[in-house]
């Protein structure tokens, strides 16, 4: 994925699709070269789900519910459950990165080609936890919100596995 966050227009939807694909790509790239080993390390005391796989299995089963379940009404296939709600955490940690990665990648190329034939102001078939419609503007907001915040997470981590630090 190419990695900037200079659109080459300035418009709303140029810009707010640039940033988004800024914090996949920035996510993406925390995960570049590492080691199967590293990547289902837990370093943090008390948070044996916080890991580089995880986190990544995490972003890619958000992007599904926010887009594929929550705009579009589809049904959700994601690895939680009410018994165990952070199942895409724990599985993240058991699937080879590059497993994780490509279906990541994937799954970004169809939401970018799904995304470009919407209007910002398309409304989701569902709605949020306090029953708010929401359109997807605000999908991508919350998105560019969600993987930017755990690119800092992604960061830590990857310090901590092997010292490879970066922007």
């Amino acid at each position: 994925m190419t990695r900037t966050d200079m659109p080459q227009t300035l418009d709303e939807r140029t810009t707010l699709l640039t940033f988004l694909d800024y914090a996949r790509a920035t996510a993406l790239a925390k995960v570049d070269a590492l080691s199967p080993e590293d990547a289902a390390k837990a370093p943090l005391p008390g948070s044996p789900l916080m890991t580089l796989g995880g986190l990544i299995s995490h972003l890619r089963w958000v992007e599904h519910w926010w887009l594929d379940v929550v705009l579009l009404g589809a049904e959700c296939v994601a690895p939680w459950t009410d018994a165990d709600p952070d199942g895409e955490m724990r599985i993240g940690a058991q699937i080879p990165i590059a497993t994780l990665t490509a279906d990541y990648l994937a799954q970004i190329e169809r939401h970018r080609e799904l995304v470009a034939g919407l209007d910002l102001d398309t409304w989701a078939v569902g709605t949020v936890r306090s029953g708010t419609r929401i359109n997807l503007r605000w999908i991508l907001f919350h998105l560019v919100e969600e993987i930017s915040r755990h690119n800092g997470h992604l960061d830590v981590l990857r310090e901590l596995a092997d010292g490879t630090t970066g922007d």
